[in-house]
């Protein structure tokens, strides 16, 4: 079975496909933003990633979301619900971690199914 990389780098891919499931590397958006603005951007990225590797977020499987302070999962929460309301609710975990820079408040990681 074949294994294709999108935006490959030298250290990672920001998606790589095997047989009908896409990972997606964790993503993140611009630094020094509101949890808001940050989780709007990251689900952006998101929908533009399956989009090019032939899915959407009705097929997403499962969502990891990290928060850099888990009091702003209400905040966060209220972008998703709002982004996933016209879609399949997946499988999804949330937590805090400490996350590359304090000036990322969230990091999510996807994956998702090829759509038929």
């Amino acid at each position: 079975m074949t294994i294709t990389r999108i935006d490959r780098g030298t250290r990672m891919s920001e998606a790589v496909i095997h047989g009908n499931t896409i990972y997606l590397a964790g993503q993140i958006a611009a630094p020094g933003e509101s949890v808001t603005k940050q989780t709007q951007a990251v689900l952006a990225e998101i929908e533009s990633l399956l989009t090019r590797t032939g899915s959407s977020k009705n097929h997403i499987l499962m969502a990891q979301i990290w928060l850099a302070d888990i009091n702003d999962f209400a905040e966060m929460n209220a972008v998703w619900d709002s982004w996933i309301a016209d879609a399949e609710a997946p499988a999804r975990a949330t937590g805090e971690a400490k996350l590359a820079s304090s000036d990322y408040k969230i990091e999510i990681i996807i994956t998702a199914a090829k759509a038929d």
